[in-house]
């Protein structure tokens, strides 16, 4: 069975400190092959008590789009279960380089445990078991931060969009996929806060027009404004389905 579980829909600090939606990212299962995304706060718990369960033993690797809490809280303690405490080393860690430097998120005891960490740079193309991930372009959020667009034989393309200020190449950057999931923390632009607003995320829709759309990462004045309730309104401005996530949706791809 082939699948994306929403373990988390939660963006930015404010929806992360109150938990008003959970902060666990998101889980790719495409049958051989089983990665995680942006494992945040709380990641562990809410794969554990998916139902059905998700092993994080049988995780093929990880991949970190940025440095930020919301999304790297729980990458530690997600290595530490992936490879059974250290004692099966496996799995491949996908990250920017300045969560592994400087000030790094990745802390450096556990690095070991890994078969490999691949450093992500824009136009990088990575694999992982069966399946293969680009990075499109380096996007734009203050620090080093990455998405990617994935294909693997007989499945759609699928891209993931995390957080950003839109720039003109983003949605050209993103065409051709037949899904495309897409961090949408605010209602309506800021100009002072480098992440993605409903009216941004449509512009992206409409001129990649992929068969299907997926928001997420939602911050409090999307909560606010029920977002969930205007999901067929979106639908019909961008001419795709689009759907709004919840926390523990999935998402069959078979």
């Amino acid at each position: 069975m082939a699948f994306i579980k929403f373990l988390g829909t939660a963006g930015a600090r404010f929806v992360l400190i109150k938990q008003l939606r959970a902060s666990g990212g998101i889980w790719f299962c495409l049958n051989e092959t089983q990665f995680l995304v942006d494992p945040g706060p709380g990641t562990l718990v809410r794969a554990l008590k998916s139902r059905p369960p998700l092993n994080p033993g049988k995780l093929t690797g990880i991949f970190l789009s940025h440095k930020h809490l919301d999304h790297s809280g729980d990458v530690n303690v997600m290595i530490e279960a992936m490879t059974n405490g250290g004692f099966s080393p496996r799995g491949v860690l996908l990250s920017p380089g300045d969560a592994l430097e400087g000030e790094p998120v990745i802390f450096k005891y556990l690095r070991s445990f890994l078969n490999r960490i691949e450093i992500l740079k824009a136009g990088g193309e990575y694999q992982l078991g069966q399946v293969s991930l680009k990075v499109p372009v380096q996007l734009q959020h203050g620090v080093e931060t990455y998405g990617f667009i994935m294909t693997e034989s007989g499945k759609p393309t699928i891209g993931y969009l995390p957080d950003t200020r839109f720039f003109q190449q983003l949605p050209w950057a993103y065409a051709g996929c037949s899904i495309l999931i897409i961090n949408t923390v605010l209602l309506e632009p800021r100009p002072d806060l480098y992440h993605l607003s409903l009216p941004e995320a449509e512009i992206i829709i409409r001129e990649t027009h992929p068969k299907k759309a997926i928001l997420t990462h939602f911050g409090m004045s999307m909560l606010k404004a029920r977002i969930w309730e205007k999901q067929e309104e979106v639908s019909r401005r961008t001419g795709v389905e689009v759907i709004m996530a919840s926390d523990g949706l999935t998402f069959p791809l078979d």
